[in-house]
């Protein structure tokens, strides 16, 4: 768990200097869509911390540990990646697609505030 939360963190920062600088700045603010890669980067990296955080914590979790750590998980990826590739190509039915990703984010907390709860 912990390999894969410090690479999607790392991926967190990356993906937020790109949208901050250079080329993609350009095409996002030229497009009206440097809010979108904002708040993508926003959650990405503040989930992604959490997930290392929790990694780290966990030592050997338990199911709902572990449940909710693939939720938060799944919930970064849907909800910033598709923020992500909505900034960058404007399809917007990918914004249809967003709130799943943050459905994730939601059931990874409240299941990690439930194993807190039951330990």
């Amino acid at each position: 768990m912990l390999p894969l939360a410090s690479i999607l963190a790392a991926l967190a920062v990356i993906l937020g200097a790109m949208g901050a600088h250079g080329h993609v700045a350009d095409v996002l603010t030229a497009n009206g869509m440097i809010e979108n890669w904002k708040t993508a980067s926003h959650y990405h990296l503040i989930h992604a911390v959490a997930l290392v955080a929790l990694a780290v914590a966990a030592g050997s979790p338990g199911r709902w540990a572990r449940i909710g750590w693939w939720a938060m998980f799944g919930g970064v990826c849907v909800f910033s990646g598709s923020l992500y590739v909505l900034a960058w190509t404007g399809i917007k039915w990918l914004g249809a697609i967003t709130p799943i990703g943050g459905l994730g984010l939601i059931v990874g907390w409240v299941l990690t505030a439930y194993r807190q709860v039951r330990s």
